[in-house]
């Protein structure tokens, strides 16, 4: 397969599959420009619209938490689960949901820990931001929901979320797809050193690892995700109410806890909680993913990220690559849903 996102051939689904989705869920003439002779893969003309938006939202039980998510398509369809990242929100899929949800996939997409409408049941509860607990999180939701098994997508935290549970729960994860490829770490591997350059583009975790930082990201918490925004997408046209649309779900009252505990963690600065310790120690031995993978990254990614050479090799199934180009950045599914959906109907079918 292909590594480059053709134009012309993947014109994903064609007008008529955008203009069912459209009327299915109320979503703006957007979610079909990106289908129109004249566009560039995944860039609606004239930037992302905020009007696009997604069905009265879900609450549901599921492990620790009230989760909060959104869901289209038929209730008996095949299950996917997308999973948004940090500081992003469910938003970044509003206009992937119903292109899928046309193809008659049944879509979720929850609020992780500390984003949304996402609550804690108990106010005992730790509020832990690493790595395996946010796995665990979306393991519950699937048998809140009665998911056996599901296509599991996603970028940022929500790609690594993805990542561990293909690689340690195979049997849950039909296919993945999986924005800027294998995103499992360690604290081990966290201490490894980097050149002065690669360090600057952490600059944000080193500042979350001081007073200073908890206090100063709960007091600009908007301010300090539209920078990272900017930094992340540097070509992303964005206008102030798609980001306002997103931003309103940083006002979880867990949400700053959250994201402090999951980049403190990274550094060995929380020590995270006890009963995750297996699960760590399966995922700093890096296991190997076998699940059917497509594996995505934008040409205009400013986040921090590895050449898909380098991480080939930890997926072992039926696997492809993809860029996707245009000036796409990190916040891929919401810059350029149209090549997000066709990854995961292709990963579907590998």
């Amino acid at each position: 397969m292909s590594e480059e996102v053709n134009h012309h051939r993947r014109r994903f689904f064609g007008l008529a599959a955008a203009a069912v989705a459209a009327a299915q869920l109320g979503l703006p003439s957007s979610v079909m420009a990106q289908s129109s002779a004249g566009a560039s893969v995944g860039q609606p003309a004239g930037g992302p619209k905020a009007d696009a938006s997604f069905a009265a939202l879900k609450q549901i039980d599921a492990g620790l938490l009230n989760v909060g998510y959104a869901e289209a398509g038929p209730a008996d369809g095949a299950p996917v689960i997308l999973l948004h990242g940090w500081p992003y929100d469910i938003h970044s899929f509003v206009d992937v949901a119903p292109l899928l949800a046309s193809q008659g996939y049944r879509v979720i997409v929850p609020y992780l820990r500390g984003y949304g409408t996402t609550r804690f049941l108990s106010q005992e509860t730790v509020r832990n931001g690493q790595q395996a607990v946010v796995a665990v999180d979306i393991l519950a939701l699937m048998d809140a929901l009665k998911i056996e098994k599901a296509i599991i997508g996603g970028f940022d935290w929500g790609a690594r979320t993805a990542n561990i549970l293909a690689a340690l729960w195979p049997a849950r994860c039909k296919a993945l797809v999986s924005v800027s490829g294998y995103l499992i770490g360690s604290q081990e591997g966290n201490r490894m050193l980097l050149p002065p350059k690669a360090e600057l583009q952490w600059w944000y975790q080193y500042y979350f690892a001081t007073e200073r930082g908890q206090a100063g990201y709960d007091k600009y918490r908007r301010d300090f995700a539209r920078l990272i925004w900017q930094l992340a997408s540097p070509k992303w046209n964005f206008d102030d109410a798609v980001f306002d649309r997103s931003a309103a779900s940083f006002d979880n009252p867990d949400h700053v806890g959250i994201v402090i505990d999951n980049y403190r963690w990274r550094l060995g600065l929380s020590k995270g909680e006890r009963q995750y310790d297996e699960l760590e120690a399966r995922l700093a031995k890096a296991p190997v993913i076998a699940v059917p993978t497509i594996t995505l990254e934008g040409d205009a990614n400013g986040a921090p990220h590895l050449d898909p050479a380098a991480y080939r090799n930890k997926f072992s199934g039926k696997y492809a690559h993809r860029t996707v180009d245009g000036g796409i950045g990190h916040n891929l599914p919401q810059e350029a849903p149209e090549a997000f959906a066709q990854a995961i109907v292709d990963a579907d079918r590998l």
